[in-house]
């Protein structure tokens, strides 16, 4: 294998015209990342994209879920900037001492288990870095003696597919748009840390081909979903889909005013117009003019202020408070909210004529417990974003955390999850501070609460509300299943404190007492031997 037989140049030559051929991008790029694992063996391969300083995976094998939701940043990790910055392929000694991004994400392997041969491939097409290949092994020097000739074979077919993706996909527009948010007029409010729309769940996929039909329109669009759903990030991506991106995007929070500033805080005032308005004030309308206003819980507006605003959306023209003429405005509307606006139309509490104007196009995000497969791609962006906050070299989930948020049911939705995690990263930092690769554990995670949000009397009965590891079945019942879990909580957190009760109870949160009575009830015993018996 490691000197290209013919056999090898032929699988090349039908890889080159399979891809031609293949049905979609993620097809295509496993394709290849199968030829490739035929020819080259090796534990795992990445094809990651670039766009700007970062490097966004598209297709792996070899290594956890978790992993192609990771963003990297590539001055975060040297062996990415190694790979970026030649124009070859870059081959790492055994004894490399930089860090290895994907060091403890193989996976089945469970452990702190360090890559020993690393060897990445810039892709390079028309003198333009498109993004890398990197293959990883657990064994040395299997990469050693590969001809630099036939990796520049390999570079160059896999460079032509992901330039393909490039040009007939969505990802060239996305990296525009990535470009695009550096240029753009916000106000402080509205900069602030923020993510991508990560989900490939075939409900996230609808939602994302509604956003591309009506981004182009100048349609007023009503976002609607529960809270921490992500309802600001769909208005931030309308926005940049639209001919409206090189103008302001205004975030307004309409439950954080005042009742008596609504008006001045949307249509601005003039000086003296009230007691305390030494000067004039341009409203958020003004601002936005030629641009997009973001109406964050819209469904908080008095009804005073709802006739206001519809004056403005019929008639294009605003009036500032104290003002006596009329100005002209050109402002596309996004409005969100977590309430059902049907609903409260119908109890007197929205206008139906506003309701009707903002819900031209409604796009509903959905929840969390709705999007299967979309929590280990969320897991790992925040995992990526906790690693670099926190300033870790690794950061990983062990596999019975990941079962455990796969199965909870995220009343909270995404903002609920990024919280546990930064949370979750926090402790493990803590009690791991002399390791170099830090594992989130359950005792890190500890016992999520499973309440379902207000309006869960609309979901369907076959919910999933399931909090529990994989391994804990709810047939044997409630009482059973909790005294698994704490089970098995209780003995972790009596290996990582090596048997210490209180350190222990420190772990868990809980007074020492308190957990040798509960350990006692469980079953569990410490002989002097350090075993654990139940």
């Amino acid at each position: 294998m490691q000197n290209f037989p013919i056999t090898t140049l032929s699988t090349l030559a039908e890889m080159t015209i399979d891809l031609a051929s293949g049905l979609n991008d993620e097809n295509r790029f496993n394709r290849l990342l199968e030829t490739i694992r035929k020819i080259i063996p090796c534990d795992c391969v990445a094809l990651m994209s670039r766009q700007g300083n970062t490097l966004i995976p598209l297709a792996m094998q070899g290594l956890t879920k978790d992993t192609l939701g990771r963003r990297f940043i590539i001055d975060d990790h040297p062996r990415f900037q190694e790979i970026c910055s030649s124009r070859q392929a870059v081959r790492f000694d055994t004894d490399c001492t930089l860090p290895d991004p994907f060091d403890g994400l193989l996976l089945h392997h469970d452990g702190d288990v360090p890559i020993h041969s690393c060897m990445g491939l810039p892709l390079i097409f028309d003198e333009k870095l498109l993004g890398v290949l990197t293959l990883d092994s657990l064994k040395t020097g299997v990469f050693t003696h590969i001809p630099t000739r036939h990796l520049e074979v390999l570079s160059a077919i896999a460079a032509s597919t992901l330039k393909m993706a490039l040009t007939f996909s969505q990802l060239e527009m996305q990296a525009r748009q990535s470009q695009q948010r550096l240029e753009e007029l916000n106000e402080d409010g509205w900069e602030r840390d923020r993510g991508d729309l990560i989900g490939a769940s075939s409900v996230m996929q609808s939602m994302n081909a509604d956003i591309e039909v009506v981004a182009s329109s100048n349609f007023n669009i009503l976002i609607f979903g529960e809270t921490g759903v992500g309802k600001e990030l769909v208005a931030r991506r309308i926005h940049h889909l639209s001919a409206r991106k090189r103008q302001p995007l205004i975030y307004v929070n309409c439950a954080a005013i005042p009742e008596n500033l609504i008006e001045s805080e949307l249509f601005g005032h003039v000086k003296g117009a009230f007691t305390g308005a030494d000067r004039n004030r341009l409203g958020k309308f003004a601002l936005a003019h030629e641009g997009t206003l973001f109406l964050d819980e819209i469904g908080e507006l008095p009804l005073a202020a709802q006739s206001k605003l519809l004056r403005a959306l019929q008639n294009n023209e605003i009036q500032p408070v104290g003002q006596d003429s009329i100005q002209n405005i050109d402002v596309r509307v996004l409005a969100a909210t977590n309430r059902d606006l049907k609903q409260e139309v119908e109890a007197g509490r929205f206008r139906a004529d506003l309701y009707h104007r903002l819900s031209v196009y409604p796009i509903h995000v959905p929840p969390l417990r709705e999007r299967e497969g979309d929590v280990s791609l969320l897991a790992g962006y925040f995992l990526e974003q906790a690693r670099r906050k926190l300033g870790m070299t690794h950061l990983k989930l062990a596999q019975d955390v990941l079962d455990y948020l796969v199965q909870y049911n995220w009343p909270g939705n995404v903002r609920e999850m990024e919280h546990v995690i930064n949370r979750a990263a926090l402790k493990a930092k803590a009690s791991q501070r002399q390791q170099a690769l830090i594992t989130i554990r359950l005792t890190d995670i500890g016992i999520l609460e499973s309440v379902l949000p207000d309006n869960s009397s609309d979901m369907p009965d076959n919910t999933n509300i399931t909090t529990t590891p994989s391994h804990i079945s709810v047939n044997d019942g409630l009482r059973q299943a909790t005294d698994d879990f704490q089970r098995q909580l209780v003995k972790e957190a009596l290996v990582q404190s090596d048997y210490n009760w209180a350190q222990a109870g420190r772990l868990l949160q809980v007074d020492r007492a308190n957990l040798t009575r509960l350990a006692k009830r469980l079953g569990i015993q410490v002989r002097k031997i350090h075993k654990l018996e139940m």
